[in-house]
C-alpha cells in the first residue's frame, strides 16, 4: 500500500493556490482540466516531496474546483492536513503578515493549526525538536476552531 494524495474540494481556486502555493510554500506539480465534467484538479507538492511526486504522483494534495458553484461545509469534520517546516515561527509570522489567523498559535515552538479560505484544518510541525518558547507566541490565545 502506498500514500497517494488528499484531495479536497475548493471554492475559489486563486484564493486556495494562494494560500497553499504563496503562502505555505507548496508547489503546483500539475493540472487537468476536465471541460465535459465541468471541474479543474490542481496537484500540490510539498517542497522536499516535490521530486517524489514527479516520480510517483505521491505525496500530494489535490485540489479539486468545480466550476460550478457550490457551498462546502463541514471542514472540521474533514480533519486536517499536517506539513512539517523548517521554523515554524518564521511560517506563522508571514502567514500573519499575509492575513492568515493563526487558530492555534505555536506556544510550545512545535506546533501551530491555520485554516485555508475553504476552512480546511492544516496543522504545521516544527522539523527535528521543538524551538525555544518565544514570544509574541508563548502568551498568544487560540481563535477560532481548528
Amino acid at each position: 500500500m502506498q500514500y497517494l494524495h488528499t484531495m479536497v474540494r475548493v471554492a475559489d481556486l486563486d484564493a486556495s493556490l494562494h494560500f497553499y502555493c504563496d503562502l505555505l510554500g507548496l508547489k503546483e506539480v500539475r493540472r487537468k482540466e476536465n471541460e465535459k465534467g465541468r471541474f479543474t484538479l490542481v496537484f500540490l507538492a510539498a517542497p522536499d516531496d516535490e521530486q517524489r511526486s514527479q516520480e510517483l504522483k505521491a505525496p500530494e494534495l489535490e485540489l479539486t474546483y468545480n466550476w460550478d458553484p457550490e457551498t462546502y461545509t463541514g471542514g472540521r469534520n474533514f480533519g486536517h492536513l499536517a506539513y512539517r517546516v523548517e521554523d515554524i515561527y518564521a511560517l506563522c509570522q508571514h502567514l500573519m503578515d499575509n492575513g492568515v489567523t493563526i487558530n492555534r498559535p505555536p506556544r510550545d515552538g512545535h506546533m501551530a493549526f491555520v485554516r485555508s479560505p475553504d476552512g480546511i484544518s492544516v496543522e504545521l510541525l516544527q522539523k527535528g525538536d521543538a524551538l525555544p518558547v518565544q514570544e509574541p507566541w508563548a502568551s498568544m490565545e487560540n481563535t477560532g476552531s481548528w
